[in-house]
């Protein structure tokens, strides 16, 4: 009996893996990256190179101020949440300051996107903390990021 209820948990399992493949292949929208001092808005994107594995990059402005940053993240589907993923990643950022040093910071991450089915339309939000690897700049474990972005296959 307990093999039984092993094979069916299995296979339930797999079901609900199979249903969790990626609903979209790429998107595009705006993206707010959220620093204590700062908040840079503007321009994000992201692509699904497989089921797990996603590029993004967003260009942000603010007063004086632009940030690149160019993210990988694993996305993980939650079961029983159909468009609800969980993500973790890196990638570098690079603050272009007038009148000042540019900054340069590793970005890691971790963090939640939501589609729902039916609809295009991408929300996240993560936490990406700044570790600054440039002689200018303080690192900021306060940052987050948001995003809305229209979503394509």
């Amino acid at each position: 009996m307990k093999k039984l209820s092993f094979v069916f948990v299995l296979t339930l399992m797999l079901a609900f893996s199979a249903k969790a493949q990626t609903s979209y292949k790429g998107a595009v929208g705006l993206g707010i990256d959220l620093y204590d001092n700062a908040t840079f808005v503007g321009p994000s994107a992201k692509y699904f190179f497989s089921d797990n594995h996603v590029g993004q990059a967003d260009l942000g402005f603010e007063d004086n101020a632009t940030i690149l940053t160019f993210l990988y993240s694993f996305h993980k589907q939650f079961v029983g949440a159909p468009g609800l993923r969980w993500y973790a990643g890196i990638g570098p950022s690079i603050i272009l300051i007038d009148d000042f040093d540019n900054i340069f910071a590793l970005r890691p991450h971790a963090g939640l996107d939501f589609k729902i089915d039916g609809v295009p339309i991408v929300v996240n939000f993560d936490w990406r903390p700044a570790l600054v690897i440039s002689d200018a700049g303080d690192g900021e474990a306060g940052a987050f990021g948001f995003g809305i972005q229209y979503a394509f296959n």
